[in-house]
């Protein structure tokens, strides 16, 4: 389900506040689109990046930024129910699981991630999402993840 988006919705400082994540870990800036239960985040990489290693985002960086996608999906939320009156905090999430991981290739320095998330269920504190990421269009990885929401 792959959106053609020309301008994201939020980008840069926009992004940064919606995620607990601070640099140097922030794996997203940018958000392209969101609905109910489906986002795409995007990321250029730069040479800086705590995950590159030889010119590449090496796999653990490709993990933080699928799970930062639902991260700002949730921030995003959050700040579209807080412009409507709601008190709400954003909830911090953590990495619970990760199922049928596959890697394509590692993105190099200078792409641009785009990366879809789909939300699956939602049950009590644990979100379900499968995750796609992408440059260009040509796959770079794919996988499910549990991601739990702490309780205040």
């Amino acid at each position: 389900m792959t959106q053609v988006i020309e301008t994201p919705i939020i980008e840069g400082a926009e992004v940064s506040a919606l995620l607990p994540q601070k640099p140097p870990m922030e794996m997203v800036d940018k958000l392209w689109f969101h609905d109910d239960t489906y986002s795409i985040s995007g990321l250029l990489i730069k040479e800086d990046n705590v995950f590159c290693k030889d010119g590449f985002l090496c796999e653990p960086g490709l993990m933080e930024n699928i799970a930062q996608t639902a991260g700002l999906r949730l921030g995003y939320m959050v700040q579209q129910k807080q412009k409507n009156g709601e008190a709400i905090k954003p909830p911090l999430g953590y990495i619970g699981g990760i199922r049928n991981l596959v890697i394509h290739q590692l993105p190099p320095v200078g792409a641009e991630l785009k990366t879809e998330i789909f939300v699956q269920a939602v049950v009590f504190e644990v979100t379900l999402i499968s995750a796609k990421s992408t440059i260009n269009g040509e796959p770079v990885a794919n996988c499910e993840m549990k991601i739990f929401l702490k309780k205040d």
